[in-house]
């Protein structure tokens, strides 16, 4: 009934970022800091969870830290924006699906001539289910899963998951009825021991599933499972299929099924109609024929390890994958309920009793740990400016410096924010740092920078932004961009040897001098941390009075 060596992988993996080692950045009492160096498969062969909660937010979070400690963000995970990019290319992009027969000999290859073993596509496979479910289900919502694991390949992709799952944040229990007597299998599970993760067997799950679990994971079946289904494995798959049915009034599980809805034909899917209804299909190195008969909100795939040799063979159409992500989204993307999108911050308290008295240096500590943290573009900030008229307006900009006085940012001076300044010179900077769940705001006056100042920042841009800076009349209407790149190829051109870019008057600085500073910490329930910085007058020096703000 099950074959041992045809299988498909999906090979999906999100890449948790390794935290960058400390690095010093001194500050400065005569010019602003720079804040960073210049530089130019498949077939398938107890008691609750001990474990304290998990975090609240989807991703592993980040433990207690003791007062005044660094605080260290979660693993980074694709934006929002980022998912949404991806999964409208890949929703828009026409994907290969296999047939039976492609699976296997897909299969066959990864693991003979392209050098692949059947760990290691496991691995990848149990990795990128673990990833997908940790995309869509919050910890704070999904946080107790069920992984049913076949006695196949399919099976050991269940397995896999839940040891990755609990290194995210999941409390998993693993139903493994029929164990295969194999060292790989063998040695997964005493991973999964290891971590006291439960084994239930199958006549001691719940009656009522939907009660115990959050999520259950269908690693029963494969691709290459042919036949009926055999005890206990028929009983599990009516349950689960019973789960599609249950009333409104009860909040069932969501059933996540590995490469292929167990029960289902490989190529014709569900074919009376009575099959599993899984509500997201993770599929493997590509969709198999059945999958487009999948109707629930969230397919994904993975496989990015798919090399040409098999792309071009086979004619493979794939979706790209974002950045270093080896999880994607694929079919049309889920209708979201807007108001029903939050997180359940987890954070360090942030105290009055802990922060620095002034509000430079508490600046400068959490952007350190930002930059430590590897957060992309830390430097990022909401720059709101208002015009004589009242009417403020917004935009992302980078700092560019900043010391004990004030903020540094670049821009051309014919653009609409520097027409705001020239009329209303007051602004308000913001920082979000979304991983570390803080910001920063900070209001204050704006002056230009000495031109002078100007001038050295502007040949420590890389040439092509210097040539960029002189092309774009910033916020003025032009015909096409068209129009900009055939500008920047003259200037390329004239430019070409080397030579001195002048920079020009109409680009330059800006330096906002705080008066104001709030720091924000998200924390569970709504009950943020606001710690507010405003000046104060005494004796004829400036102090810092700090006030707590209600959330």
């Amino acid at each position: 009934m099950l074959a041992v060596a045809s299988r498909t992988r999906d090979k999906s993996a999100t890449t948790i970022l390794s935290l960058a080692m400390p690095f010093l950045l001194t500050t400065s009492t005569t010019s602003p800091r720079p804040l960073f160096p210049s530089s130019p498969r498949r077939q398938n062969p107890t008691s609750p969870h001990l474990r304290p909660p998990p975090p609240a937010r989807r991703l592993p979070s980040f433990p207690a830290a003791a007062p005044g400690a660094p605080f260290l963000p979660r693993p980074s995970r694709l934006g929002m924006a980022s998912l949404a990019a991806t999964a409208a290319v890949a929703a828009a992009a026409e994907v290969t699906h296999l047939t039976q027969r492609d699976a296997a000999e897909i299969d066959e290859q990864l693991m003979g001539p392209l050098g692949f073993s059947v760990d290691q596509l496991m691995e990848l496979a149990g990795l990128s289910v673990a990833a997908a479910v940790a995309e869509v289900y919050k910890l704070s919502e999904h946080t107790r899963v069920l992984i049913i694991c076949g006695p196949g390949n399919n099976g050991g992709d269940g397995l896999v998951a839940a040891r990755h799952l609990y290194h995210f944040g999941y409390r998993p229990s693993v139903c493994y009825p029929k164990r295969t007597p194999k060292p790989l299998y063998s040695g997964l599970v005493t991973q999964l021991e290891s971590l006291s993760i439960p084994f239930i067997p199958a006549e001691d799950l719940p009656d009522d599933l939907s009660r115990e679990f959050d999520i259950i994971v269908d690693a029963m079946f494969g691709f290459s499972f042919h036949g009926t289904p055999r005890p206990p494995f028929d009983d599990l798959i009516q349950r689960l299929i019973s789960l599609s049915v249950i009333g409104n009034s009860v909040k069932k599980p969501a059933i996540v099924s590995v490469d292929i809805p167990s029960g289902w034909h490989v190529e014709e899917g569900d074919v009376d109609g009575g099959g599993i209804k899984p509500d997201m299909l993770v599929s493997l190195t590509a969709p198999k024929l059945c999958a487009k008969k999948f109707t629930g909100p969230h397919h994904f795939l993975g496989g990015r390890f798919v090399p040409p040799p098999i792309l071009n063979k086979y004619g493979l159409k794939l979706p790209p994958y974002h950045g270093t992500s080896m999880c994607v989204r694929i079919g049309k993307a889920p209708s979201v309920d807007i108001s029903s999108l939050r997180e359940n911050y987890i954070s360090p308290e942030l105290l009055e009793s802990q922060v620095m008295p002034d509000p430079f240096d508490q600046f400068l500590r959490w952007f350190d740990e930002a930059v430590t943290a590897g957060l992309r573009e830390p430097n990022a900030m909401a720059l709101t400016t208002v015009n004589k008229e009242g009417k403020p307006s917004s935009r992302m900009v980078l700092l560019k410096g900043v010391d004990k006085q004030s903020f540094v940012w670049y821009t051309n001076y014919g653009s609409r924010k520097a027409h705001d300044l020239s009329e209303n010179p007051n602004a308000a900077l913001l920082f979000y740092w979304n991983e570390m769940n803080r910001q920063v705001r900070v209001e204050g006056s704006v002056e230009k920078v000495p031109e002078e100042e100007s001038e050295k920042y502007f040949h420590s841009r890389p040439r092509g932004s210097q040539l960029g800076a002189i092309v774009s009349k910033q916020s003025t209407i032009i015909a096409g961009r068209e129009v900009l790149q055939q500008a920047y190829k003259e200037l390329e051109h004239k430019y070409s040897d080397g030579s001195l870019i002048p920079k020009p008057e109409y680009w330059g600085g800006y330096r906002l001098t705080p008066t104001l500073f709030e720091f924000w910490q998200g924390q569970q329930s709504r009950l943020h941390d606001r710690l507010q910085y405003s000046q104060r007058e005494v004796d004829g020096s400036t102090t810092w009075d700090i006030e707590r703000l209600s959330p």
